[in-house]
């Protein structure tokens, strides 16, 4: 099969769809939330130190990201955009000091993207795969360790 679907099976296919659901989800409701701005997203925001009137913006650029992602063309694009506003997220919380899990959800968040989106798409397995040492060879001294990846 040609393109992104290339060299996944249909199980592997639902894997990273159900493992894409829980990154994806969660950002469509932040992205949606920052457009409404209830109370809660304006004073979490603001306590990152962003004005509230960037709320908004920074709302549409995680959805647009997002949209980029769900569409099979531009998934690629919209996974580094979304890394990137993943990142972001990181250093803002780095930044006021916030407690290890503020900021190791947005990591865990990325993984999970990712990780969904490597299962789910083979050129994203070409690009990244995976490859493990073969372990006879490893533990001989003197003998070079050999790669092993299944290659379609």
């Amino acid at each position: 099969m040609q393109g992104y679907a290339r060299n996944v099976t249909n199980p592997q296919r639902w894997a990273g769809r159900a493992v894409s659901a829980v990154p994806i989800l969660f950002m469509l409701l932040d992205g949606v939330m920052k457009l409404f701005k209830p109370s809660f997203v304006v004073v979490a925001t603001t306590q990152l130190g962003f004005p509230e009137s960037t709320i908004v913006g920074i709302g549409v650029i995680l959805l647009l990201g997002l949209l980029l992602h769900l569409l099979p063309r531009t998934s690629f694009l919209g996974a580094l955009l979304l890394t990137a506003y993943l990142g972001g997220a990181v250093a803002s919380k780095v930044r006021i000091g916030a407690p290890l899990f503020d900021f190791a959800f947005a990591l865990i968040i990325a993984v999970l993207l990712w990780g969904g989106f490597w299962l789910r798409d083979g050129s994203v397995r070409e690009l990244l795969p995976i490859r493990r040492v073969a372990k006879a060879s490893a533990d001989v001294p003197g003998c070079v360790p050999v790669s092993t990846s299944r290659q379609g």
